[in-house]
């Protein structure tokens, strides 16, 4: 990858990071970039069934790179704000937005601070896990901007309308039991890392395809209406069930032993992708 960010696999689990330390993780145009070739790599990764993502050093993300303000002040090319082929979000909202499309689960370790840009890429994330000391702010207020990295689209459903509207409107930090309160966090946890790829080795251990399945369930279910979040439901399990890996899942489970699974898509039983 990019020098920008770092991606390995092991296990079935990969684990992105942000590699600026020096700059506290923060985002310039290549770090955008390197972003987003990370979660297309994954997408098209089978083998991969569950994502931690973090920050190296003692931050997870500071935000935007402040030169690139300076980059932007000679104007940004408007073609950066379209859509990105077979995404409803832009380059910049990908950065955010594509852990929230890929297929599988994605695990957010927060430690020092995440500003602007980089609370609303751990937004990004299915869960977020911080460490007692950490800083959350959406920031952009402070620069006379929009949170425009997908926050619409990810904060809903975690925390109320008129309280994100008051961080938006006020940029003030929050310490990581107020943002646990408020919904910004799933959990605090004093190792976050730690407690990261624990979740992400145990779901990793689960069936690819009912794990793949559940997170299309919840993201395309959680705000439709009953009856199609209903239909849905029927859908997805009719993919998954009698395959190689439920009938696995079922075995092992009979046989009190822990089960073998077949990456996903690759069992011959037609489970969601």
């Amino acid at each position: 990858m990019d020098d920008r960010v770092s991606l390995k696999v092991q296990d079935h689990v990969a684990e992105v990071v942000l590699e600026r330390p020096g700059k506290h993780n923060a985002l310039d145009m290549r770090a955008f970039e390197a972003l987003v070739a990370a979660a297309d790599t994954l997408a098209g990764d089978a083998t991969v069934r569950a994502v931690v993502l973090r920050g190296a050093g003692d931050n997870f993300c500071a935000g935007i790179d402040l030169e690139l303000f300076s980059a932007a002040s000679a104007g940004i090319d408007p073609v950066l704000f379209a859509p990105q082929a077979g995404s409803p979000a832009n380059l910049f909202q990908r950065a955010a937005y594509a852990w929230r499309e890929l297929p599988v689960p994605v695990v957010c370790a927060i430690q020092g601070i995440a500003w602007g840009g980089g609370l609303q890429i751990a937004l990004g994330a299915d869960l977020r896990y911080a460490a007692p000391d950490a800083r959350l702010s959406i920031m952009e207020i402070r620069w006379g901007l929009v949170p425009d990295m997908a926050m619409s689209a990810t904060a809903r459903g975690l925390v109320d309308v008129d309280l994100l509207k008051e961080l938006a409107w006020t940029g003030r930090v929050v310490d990581a039991a107020e943002a646990d309160r408020l919904g910004l966090v799933t959990a605090v946890h004093a190792d976050p890392l730690a407690a990261a790829r624990s979740t992400a080795s145990e779901i990793a251990a689960r069936s690819p395809d009912a794990v793949r399945a559940i997170k299309r369930l919840l993201e395309a279910g959680w705000q439709s209406p009953v009856t199609d979040s209903l239909a849905l439901e029927a859908v997805l399990q009719g993919g998954v069930i009698g395959t190689p890996n439920q009938r696995e899942a079922v075995q092992a489970n009979l046989d009190e032993r822990e089960p073998v699974f077949a990456d996903a898509g690759r069992d011959g039983g037609g489970g969601p992708a």
